[in-house]
């Protein structure tokens, strides 16, 4: 059940789209869409775990507080995140059971 093409959602649940590679790098990681072919820049080490761990959380706002992401850096953490999911990096899931 993938729901990538809808508006992003930070009270719901998300993963990694299974078709992203993340190589990781000094900075973060690059991810690449074998789907689409694009290619995007996590440009910190902590929105790449951000990114890994949404799958183990029932929304996005549990796993950026699981994640530790401080309150002042949230905006700019979902701001990214929103940018993944219109990418189809990060893509909407059904919830754990």
């Amino acid at each position: 059940m993938s729901m990538g093409s809808s508006a992003f959602r930070p009270d719901l649940p998300y993963r990694r789209n299974p078709q992203v590679a993340l190589r990781p790098e000094p900075f973060g990681a690059l991810a690449y869409h074998f789907g689409t072919r694009r290619l995007s820049f996590l440009k910190t080490r902590q929105l790449v775990e951000v990114v890994e761990r949404l799958v183990e959380h029932g929304s996005v706002h549990e796993a950026l507080g699981a994640c530790r992401v401080a309150d002042r850096e949230r905006p700019s953490y979902l701001r990214a995140l929103a940018s993944l999911a219109e990418a189809e990096m990060i893509v909407r899931r059904p919830p754990h059971p």
